[in-house]
């Protein structure tokens, strides 16, 4: 940080980004140069074959080339090296020496072209040993350098790097406050041309999805959002990782150093742990329904064995007279998994649909008659539809009835809630259900976007079924508090990376080691620790920009509290919460039995974003339904790979 500006653009790199790219290149380029000196000084005064004295002056040249590629490399690498993340000064020099070294691109590829004609036209009679040391140089290495160098500036190429920069921080006080004055309409077109990027680029990764206005809207919807995150700072993808690894380290350490009265402790004949232990059980119980909505996919996933065998049998036979019967449509092998997984029979199901569309979720309507409920399953995310619908993150209004004023929720949730309220009611699919079993009560559940969907079903439904209940499992913070929280992450992640005083090198290789190897938490000093806002609010970057000058991200850097004047709505998890933690060391071997801790937690707990390399792992269905299953059977599960950190499965 900041990006580095070449060639009158910004791209996607920093001028600490060369440590590594430069250093692999340099150890290339001596080997080469080291087969090189070898091949001519075993054959020096015996370049007799014809073109034999051209061979001659070609090895000589490329062995001075390659010297002063290496050479430049060094320098390239020591000087990357220097400073910090948001102390660039150090690193001044570093746009000239990639000048220099784009510049010597020119003599490599005259000099491999002039190579090939050699082999192809002057190489007869010639030693085998010298023409295949002239093909590896030529027709091996410098290609395939030079092909990765155009890859490389294909990669950090910044479609937004030519935006036109704010005043020079010498320029005159007039016209620094002509340039502030023109920062807004500054960044409302940076904002306007990031998205229309990032919308193109949606279309093309989802191109084979129906271009229809629901989808457009969804590009358009997902653009802003991603457009914006980082518009206001000049991170690039590597700050971003460095912050990521600083504050898993910083978590940690945190973690380590917790009280331990400060965890809840019941004993077993207290009413909270009765009641605890009752939660679990029904929680253990329908996130087996919450499962198994994701059909096959999760079913042969958790029995790789035996899944396949098991299904086979069904999935070939014609059972359209059934499906007419149940009610779904595009069911394939999904009804056999989720008959093997709920251990349900063929007449206990209501309507199953496993129609998917953008904001349309597949769900099914069950009698479950152990608990006595008719029982709503919505399935979590596991298409490219299904993403687009968790992105559209924005803000939308949720009209409830029975209470005033306005309510809000995530975008794309909201539209999948509403789409199965709609199935539900208008045709009649509850209303059959309670005409089969007029006793029971309404249950509805659902796994990760399944989880926020049925939150908010719950919501729409209360009014009409005011007993129902809802288990959301592992809701995506991502339901209810998804832009908020990783705004907090970003600035977060900008106060980590302000305040560390190691290169960025550094950084990276120790994170890499913590993530792979564990160890201690890595206690990096700081040099920021004293600064004031108005320091920080100065521009920590080669050059002053007006967006991130004016960025609302760096003037709450000083400060450990949210932004006065946040970016966007806050919005809160539902009802109570039951959080669940990995209990014991924080690293096992691989078959080591795990025990996990459960108890009462609240909304407060979740407004950060905890870095963890178990995050995703943890969030997956079947290692929550194991969770919650050893919790009620007191029987611990291994799972593998084991853990850097105390893992969280948040159950609601």
């Amino acid at each position: 940080m900041p990006a580095m500006v070449v060639f009158g653009r910004r791209w996607r790199i920093a001028s600490d980004d060369l440590v590594f790219p430069g250093a692999f290149e340099l150890f290339i380029r001596a080997v080469w140069w080291i087969v090189t000196l070898v091949v001519y000084t075993n054959h020096k005064g015996r370049f007799d074959c014809q073109g034999g004295t051209y061979l001659h002056n070609y090895l000589v040249v490329l062995l001075v080339l390659l010297g002063v590629i290496i050479l430049t490399l060094c320098a390239i690498v020591y000087i990357s090296a220097q400073g910090t993340i948001m102390n660039p000064g150090p690193r001044r020099s570093v746009p000239a020496l990639v000048y220099l070294r784009a510049l010597l691109y020119v003599p490599e590829l005259v000099w491999a072209c002039l190579g090939a004609v050699w082999v192809s036209d002057s190489s007869t009679g010639c030693k085998p040993e010298e023409v295949g040391a002239v093909i590896a140089c030529v027709c091996v290495l410098s290609w395939i350098i030079l092909l990765s160098m155009a890859v490389g500036v294909l990669v950090v190429f910044d479609p937004l790097g030519s935006q036109r920069p704010g005043a020079p921080p010498d320029a005159p006080r007039g016209v620094r406050d002509l340039e502030s004055s023109e920062s807004s309409q500054l960044f409302y077109t940076a904002h306007t041309v990031a998205s229309r990027v990032w919308e193109s680029r949606l279309r093309l990764l989802c191109c084979c999805l129906p271009q229809d206005n629901n989808h457009r809207a969804a590009f358009s919807s997902i653009a802003q959002l991603v457009s914006g995150f980082f518009l206001d700072t000049d991170l690039v993808p590597s700050d971003i990782a460095a912050g990521l690894a600083l504050l898993h380290q910083e978590q940690d350490k945190m973690e380590h150093c917790r009280d331990p009265d400060e965890v809840l402790s019941h004993s077993l004949s207290s009413p909270i742990r009765e009641d605890l232990e009752v939660e679990l059980e029904k929680a253990a119980h329908f996130m087996k329904f919450a499962a198994a909505a994701y059909g096959w996919p999760l079913y042969v996933y958790s029995n790789p064995l035996t899944g396949l065998c098991k299904l086979s049998g069904d999935c070939c036979r014609s059972r359209q007279a059934e499906y007419d019967l149940v009610g779904g449509d595009s069911l394939g092998c999904h009804f056999t998994s989720i008959l093997q997984s709920t251990g349900l029979q063929y007449r206990d199901f209501i309507h199953i649909s496993f129609h998917n569309q953008i904001y349309e979720i597949p769900f099914y309507v069950a009698l479950d008659h152990k608990r006595e409920a008719v029982l709503v399953a919505v399935r979590g995310t596991l298409s490219l539809k299904d993403v687009l619908t968790d992105l559209s993150a924005e803000c939308e209004n949720l009209s409830v009835e029975g209470i005033s004023g306005t309510c809000y929720a995530h975008k794309g949730i909201s539209q999948a809630a509403h789409y199965i309220y709609k199935r539900l009611v208008n045709d009649g699919i509850l209303s059959q259900a309670f005409n089969i079993a007029p006793e029971y009560k309404l249950v509805i559940c659902g796994h990760s976007l399944g989880a926020g969907a049925a939150s908010l079903l719950a919501v729409l439904l209360r009014s009409t079924h005011p007993t129902l209940q809802c288990y959301a499992f592992s809701p995506p913070g991502a339901s209810f508090a998804y832009i908020p929280n990783m705004e907090d992450l970003k600035r977060r992640l900008l106060k980590m990376v302000s305040n560390c005083s190691k290169p960025k090198y550094k950084i990276l290789m120790r994170g890499c080691w913590y993530e792979l190897f564990g160890g201690a938490p890595d206690d990096f000093p700081t040099e920021l620790e004293n600064r004031r806002e108005e320091v920080l609010n100065q521009p920590l970057l080669g050059e002053e920009s007006l967006l991130v000058q004016r960025s609302n991200t760096y003037q709450s850097l000083s400060s450990d509290d949210s932004p006065a004047h946040p970016t966007h709505l806050p919005l809160y998890l539902p009802g109570r919460i039951l959080h669940i933690t990995e209990d014991g060391p924080a690293r096992r071997h691989c078959f080591a039995p795990v025990r996990y801790r459960a108890e009462w937690s609240s909304e407060t707990s979740f407004r950060n974003v905890l870095i963890s390399p178990r995050m995703v792992a943890d969030h997956m269905p079947d290692v929550v339904l194991r969770a919650l299953r050893s919790l009620t059977r007191e029987q611990p599960f291994a799972l593998c790979p084991s853990s850097t950190s105390n893992s969280h499965l948040n159950v609601i």
